[in-house]
């Protein structure tokens, strides 16, 4: 009896730390993900909050390397993730008049 006695003691033991364990791992898990939550939330209001930018001052219209070097900036914003597909094509069109 005493036998069985310490095998029961001991298994709770066990199946005790094993809990407090799991816990713990579980609300570090959650406050990290709630931690990169908040810094997204932050990201995506600076990201709102700026000014889209400012489109740049038309080049003379027989100047066509600087319309050419104008629209490989306007798609490299773009690619970024600066401009939308609708504000990338309005301003091709201001550029190409």
């Amino acid at each position: 009896m005493p036998g069985l006695l310490r095998g029961v003691a001991r298994t709770a033991v066990i199946a005790g730390t094993a809990t407090a364990v799991s816990n713990r791992v579980s609300r570090r898990q959650g406050g990290r993900w709630a931690q990169q939550e908040q810094q997204q939330q932050q990201e995506q209001q600076q990201a709102a909050a700026a000014p889209p930018p400012e489109p740049a001052a038309a080049p003379p219209v027989d100047d066509m390397t600087a319309k050419i070097e104008q629209l490989k900036q306007l798609s490299t914003l773009k690619e970024q993730g600066v401009l939308t597909e609708a504000e990338f094509a309005e301003q091709k069109r201001r550029l190409l008049g």
